[in-house]
Formats: C-alpha cells, structure tokens, sequence
C-alpha cells in the first residue's frame, strides 16, 4: 500500500474510534522487508522466523509471549535478543489454547502462537478483534485464517561444518514474504 493510503486508513480509524494501527519493531535481519503492526496477524513457517518477529519488540523493551510452543528454546531466544525477564511462556496450554492467547494478547505487545489444533475461522476472528482492541500483534506458527502477511524460509544453508567436522557459523537463508498477491524475497545471513 501507499503512504497515503496508509495515512487515510488511519485518520478513517481514528475518526471511528478505533486503535491506531502502531508499527512494531523487528529484528535488524527483517528490517526493510517486512514491517509488523498492531492489530494484525502474521505467520511463519519455523521457530527460527517467530522469534525472528517477536525479537524487535522485545529488543525495544516490550513484552513478548509464547503459547504452545513445548520445546521453546530458551537460548535460542537469547540469542535472537529476546529478553527472557520480559517474556511469558504457555508451554502447553491444551484445549485452551484460544483462550490462553486471548489473555496474552490483552497484556502483551507480540504474541506468538503454535496452535495445537487446525483454527477455524471464527475463531480467528475472535482473537483477530481482541488484537485491535488491545493494539497487539499475533505471530502464528503454522497457519491461519486471516493473515496480513506471511513470511517462510524458501532456502537455507549453513555454513561452518566441513566433511563432519566444524562449528556452525552462520546460515544463509532466502526469505519470502507473502502478503495478498504480492511476494518478496531477500537474502539473509543469520549468526
């Protein structure tokens, strides 16, 4: 969308008193290919991209929650620059998965979610009405009903092992970024 597009949706919502639509930061590796905002929901495809999105915000000093998400892994959310002292974790929160999300969106900035089941529309659209209302962004692993965007990793390589021997160093991976009709990559090298 345009700028001005953009600037005339938000002058209509605040004329209807409706939430601004607020950016949220995102990780340096991100920046320039997607830009999340409040209200909205994205998906992904990996652990690595969910943390990649709930990073920004944490970086900048917001709260960021996980549910669902049995296996999350503590260091590698450090690494990507998430601070643990300002992270809610629902490692399993069964049948009440929507409801669990529900009450992290009412208090956190970002929110990400592994659902357990496969999410039927109106449920979507419970939880999408609770992220307008409380100015909060929603970052599914897995898929989605409604999204405004989704990002996946079409390529990756790691580099740093050789013939079985080695440290990983670094990968290289090709980003996408699927929103309505239009798509976008990027290369990417992630420590």
């Amino acid at each position: 969308m345009s700028a001005q597009v953009v600037e005339l949706q938000q002058r209509i919502e605040a004329l209807q008193g409706a939430p601004t639509r607020l950016t949220v930061p995102v990780h340096p590796a991100l920046e320039g290919l997607v830009q999340l905002r409040t209200g909205a929901s994205y998906a992904v495809d990996s652990a690595s991209l969910a943390l990649a999105l709930a990073a920004g915000a944490s970086r900048s000093g917001e709260w960021v929650g996980f549910a669902g998400w049995g296996d999350f892994g503590a260091e590698a959310a450090c690494q990507w620059g998430i601070d643990l002292r300002r992270t809610v974790l629902v490692p399993e929160p069964g049948e009440l998965w929507l409801e669990v999300a529900a009450a992290l969106v009412d208090v956190l900035k970002v929110v990400v979610l592994k659902p357990t089941t496969l999410v039927d529309p109106k449920s979507a659209s419970v939880l999408d009405a609770r992220l307008r209302a409380r100015s909060s962004t929603l970052v599914v692993w897995g898929d989605w009903p409604r999204i405004e965007a989704r990002l996946s990793a079409e390529r990756v390589e790691w580099d740093g092992v050789g013939r079985g021997r080695g440290r990983l160093k670094h990968r290289d991976i090709r980003l996408a970024l699927q929103r309505g009709n239009r798509r976008a990559t990027r290369d990417v090298r992630l420590p």
